[in-house]
């Protein structure tokens, strides 16, 4: 079976193009606030050029209103909560017309795929968005579409993903020349080095 891999943190058309054609499965538009932040029109946009990849909007600390308001105006096809969010919150953010991701870190309580209706679950560092490296040996038990994330690089990934048996994994500063900034040559090894 093939790897599922989400690129995150796209801003650019350069950086939607190298992850499109490295073979990426979804990329990632950050609402949160974060340097790697882009706002609902340039997602859309970039959405467009994405052709068949998932487009996934990621939001963390935001009222579930807020979120649907955004992920109307951005197109997004899945909606990814990061953080401390219920179980009515994801009841209120699911729609029709996006898949529900849910972000949470590898000591979250319930790490049961769709225990709070998503669709996929992901599974971060402590610190979501820190691209700290953690001990992945410790979720090879979870079962279902789940995706490994934090501290993964082209260097890393390949190895993660066997010893924890995830389904998918997720990558952002581990593809950057520097905080923030996507590069292509990254984009394309991380995604080789995933699907190997």
């Amino acid at each position: 079976m093939t790897t599922f891999v989400k690129i995150c943190g796209l801003r650019t058309a350069g950086d939607v193009d190298a992850a499109v054609t490295a073979g990426a499965d979804a990329i990632g538009f950050l609402f949160a606030r974060s340097p790697r932040q882009i706002d609902p029109r340039t997602a859309r946009e970039l959405g467009e050029a994405a052709g068949s990849v998932l487009t996934v909007g990621v939001f963390k600390d935001m009222p579930a209103a807020q979120v649907r308001a955004i992920a109307a105006e951005s197109g997004v096809r899945a909606v990814q909560l990061h953080g401390d969010y219920s179980k009515d919150a994801f009841t209120e953010v699911a729609d029709p017309a996006w898949q529900l991701i849910r972000a949470v870190p590898h000591s979250a309580p319930d790490l049961r795929v769709g225990a709070y209706g998503e669709d996929l679950l992901l599974v971060d560092a402590p610190r979501g968005g820190s691209g700290e490296a953690w001990d992945y040996e410790s979720v090879a038990g979870l079962s279902g579409q789940w995706i490994l994330a934090g501290g993964l690089t082209p260097a890393t990934v390949a190895t993660a993903r066997e010893i924890s048996g995830a389904w998918g994994v997720d990558v952002s500063s581990g593809v950057e020349s520097s905080r923030g900034v996507k590069d292509a040559a990254l984009i394309t090894q991380f995604v080789a080095a995933a699907k190997a």
